[in-house]
Formats: C-alpha cells, structure tokens, sequence
C-alpha cells in the first residue's frame, strides 16, 4: 500500500510538471503579449474603420470609420462618440441606444478592419506614413521603410504613442513594439 500511495504521488508530480510545460509552450512570447495588449487596450481614433455587425439586421450591418472628428455616423442611432474610446465601450453604447426603442435585444459584434497609419521619421531611406499591422514591431517599421541609413543609432529609438503628448526613448529591439498612429523617429549615432 505504501508502494502504491508513493507511485500516486510521483504521478501526481509528473502530471503537474507535464501540465506546467504544455502550459508553458501556449504561453505567449514577451513580444506577443505586448502586441496583444496594444490591440486589447486600443483606443479608436481618426481614420480608424471599423465593421459593426447587428444580427438579424443587415441594413444596419456595415463598415464605419471614424471621422475627423472622432465620431461614427450610424443609422438610426446618429453619430457615436468613437475617439479616445475601447471598441467594447463603442459596441456597448450601440447596442444600448438600439435597445432604446428600435431593436429588442440587439446583439452587435465588432471588430477594427483597418487600424490608423504609424509613421516613421529619421534615419530611415523612406520616411513617411505607412499601414499599420497587427504585431508590428520598430525593426519591421524600419524594414517597411526601405531600412536604415547609414547614419542610424540601430540601439535606440524614439517613439511618440496617439495617447501621449511626448516622445519616449526606448532600446530598440527586435520585441519593442510599435501601436496604430505612433510617431517613430529614428535617431542618428553619435561617433
């Protein structure tokens, strides 16, 4: 009986170690989790479009994008404040304002179709505006941008994030993350 109370417990430990390294090899990257946050936490802004789908209403189903101004035109319903808010928030103010009165118990998905542009500034061959992607990082910004000049610092980087009224120095690696509409500029090297 001992033998078998011994060989359960050693299971037990081989199991959980097993589950530990299965759990392990799902778990996302350092770079992959940052890029999952910039989407989770993302804040619609200008030239954002958007795909709002209520179900069982086609007429109202349909691709949107966020004006100048930071609003959707949505039928019915009128404009929408979109700017500086979760697509979740926006979502839920859709389905509350056609719950009052137009639809019973409208059910509303949506999802970004095409995230603002990011620029890149600076010790690039191609500086300018460019399609966001989702995971972009600062050396896939740089690649995007015909690479760098012969002048670049390749160890720092200046980012200025939507949401932020000041440029950040970050160390410029292969994980430093790059969010729809930030301002990259790439610094030159000191000799």
């Amino acid at each position: 009986m001992k033998f078998t109370a011994l060989a359960s417990a050693a299971t037990i430990v081989v199991l959980a170690a097993v589950g530990a390294a299965w759990a392990q090899e799902g778990a996302l990257k350092p770079e992959e989790a940052a890029a999952a946050d910039v989407i989770r936490d993302y804040r619609l802004g200008p030239a954002d479009k958007v795909r709002i789908t209520v179900f069982g209403e086609e007429t109202l189903t349909g691709e949107y994008s966020v004006s100048g101004a930071g609003f959707i035109s949505f039928p019915l319903i009128g404009e929408v404040r979109a700017s500086d808010r979760t697509l979740a928030q926006v979502r839920e103010e859709i389905r509350a304002k056609l719950a009052d009165g137009y639809l019973r118990e409208p059910r509303i998905s949506a999802e970004v179709l095409t995230f603002r542009p990011f620029y890149i500034l600076g010790e690039v061959n191609r500086p300018g505006q460019y399609p966001y992607t989702d995971g972009l990082t600062v050396p896939k910004a740089v690649a995007t941008a015909g690479g760098f000049t012969y002048r670049a610092n390749q160890k720092r980087v200046f980012i200025k994030r939507s949401d932020s009224p000041n440029e950040e120095t970050y160390n410029l690696t292969a994980e430093t993350v790059v969010a729809p509409g930030d301002i990259i500029r790439i610094g030159e090297r000191f000799f």
